[in-house]
């Protein structure tokens, strides 16, 4: 039951080919302890192919849908819903609660961030406490903080456990007491920060109206780049230790094209909220650094985005780029055809891999009984500990200590293997320079590259030493 006073909340949900998440999503939000008649939910569907837009109008014809012509991102999903928002009768709405479209919501998630800004009129933006989808138990962030002298975000509270929720079924934690306060030492309930996410973001409908469209990154640093604009804009921005979400962790989620976007826009968030010539030297610096380094594990697709980021920033081109990759990943089931190949006799198994996460197990041990010349080698732990995943497997003697014999023995496998498995999750460089082929696999997938080219690390290297023109 609603009253005169209860504040309007209009919910806007950006989704591209997530059908289902978005769907339990929409669901989830009936279990909201907020009244349902003062919530009013928008869906923008980002051009998606997998029936969202369908499923949506079948199963939810209460909500809102809207649905753009072409993937326009999380920054073009979101300015649609707030144009739509904009366009409303000032009074309808008095907060927009932006949300992920893959988030799990705890039923006290907007109770507790409305009762937030009622009870601080100086705030304008609060978010949730994300937690890991992954791991449950553990703070993604509790908000964040930008580090303005090396162009990254300093996530408040990241990796914390609650040690007391592992083990308790996820369906009992969206139900459960959400007061972090009462389980983390030196936990307010809500303290100030530079920015939240917009997995789980309020803001004053009034407030996101005078501040404006999000600026066009595509995707990355938008939801940034808008709190600082609301705070520079005098208003507070809180996060709350009571609303909590779950969403997956960044660490699940092996980062490719996007880090264009990552290295684009920091740069231009910082330059546009008052960076001068030399923090941005810095920063470029940095970048360039990171494409040397991709290129030494193997990965020359990945440096050439952080040189485009550069180039396209200092030509002020932003909105969304056709990105074409040379290396296009597989399913991990695919690797069965990499492992049967006849060329590939010989194979390094990199000690960062675990062949159950990454669910190629039994394709390892299919392999070897179909192929007895085929020898596969693994690493042992760095402390010289060897890991069993796979029957009767044959390890490598321990690798010393030191960094420089490590590297004196790494160079003395060079052309004894034909492909090298490192984990996308933790790169070996040495091991990237044995002159075989190189399968970088995660939990989802893989990809086969060819061994890494001194002359594109000068390349890169020059560009570094030169600045870039910066």
């Amino acid at each position: 039951m609603t009253t005169s006073s209860t504040p309007q909340i209009l919910i806007i949900i950006v989704t591209w080919n997530k059908k289902q998440y978005v769907l339990d999503l929409l669901s989830s939000l009936v279990m909201q302890d907020y009244p349902t008649a003062a919530i009013d939910v928008l869906v923008i569907d980002n051009a998606s192919t997998d029936g969202t837009a369908q499923a949506v109008n079948a199963l939810f014809p209460q909500v809102k849908l809207l649905c753009n012509q072409e993937n326009l991102g999380g920054t073009g999903g979101f300015n649609t819903g707030l144009q739509w928002a904009f366009a409303q009768p000032m009074d309808r709405y008095q907060y927009l609660w932006l949300l992920d479209n893959d988030v799990l919501v705890h039923r006290q998630a907007l109770s507790e961030l409305v009762t937030l800004l009622e009870a601080k009129p100086e705030a304008a933006v609060a978010g949730s406490t994300m937690m890991q989808l992954d791991y449950p138990w553990r703070i993604n962030e509790m908000g964040a903080f930008l580090d303005r002298e090396r162009g990254y975000l300093v996530l408040y509270r990241h990796l914390e456990p609650i040690l007391s929720w592992q083990g308790v079924p996820m369906s009992d934690l969206l139900t459960t007491d959400p007061d972090l306060s009462k389980r983390l030492m030196h936990c307010r309930l809500f303290m100030d920060v530079d920015y939240v996410a917009a997995a789980s973001l309020l803001v004053r409908a009034k407030v996101a109206s005078e501040a404006g469209l999000w600026r066009d990154y595509f995707i990355h640093y938008d939801d940034v780049e808008w709190c600082l604009r609301i705070g520079k804009m005098g208003y507070q921005v809180l996060v709350s230790a009571k609303s909590l979400i779950w969403h997956l962790s960044a660490a699940a989620k092996v980062p490719t094209w996007v880090l264009y976007y990552d290295n684009r826009n920091i740069l231009d968030l910082l330059k546009t909220h008052g960076a001068d010539v030399a923090t941005l030297k810095r920063v470029t610096q940095l970048i360039l650094k990171k494409a040397i380094y991709y290129h030494l594990i193997g990965k020359p697709d990945i440096a050439q985005l952080h040189h485009w980021a550069i180039e396209d920033f200092q030509t002020g081109r932003f909105g969304k780029r056709d990105l074409k990759l040379i290396c296009q990943s597989q399913n991990n089931v695919q690797i069965r055809q990499v492992l049967l190949d006849p060329t590939i006799k010989r194979i390094l198994i990199a000690f960062p891999v675990n062949v159950h996460a990454t669910g190629i197990q039994e394709a390892l041990v299919q392999a070897q009984l179909q192929r007895r010349e085929l020898q596969i080698d693994w690493m042992p732990l760095p402390d010289g500990i060897k890991v069993y995943q796979v029957p009767c497997p044959h390890f490598l003697p321990p690798f010393p200590v030191s960094r420089l014999r490590r590297w004196l023995a790494y160079f003395r496998l060079r052309n004894r293997y034909d492909l090298v498995i490192q984990s996308d999750y933790q790169p070996i460089i040495g091991l990237s320079w044995l002159n075989a082929k190189l399968l970088f696999i995660n939990d989802e997938g893989f990809c086969v590259r060819n061994p890494p080219q001194w002359r594109n690390v000068w390349h890169a290297g020059w560009k570094w030493l030169r600045g870039f023109g910066v």
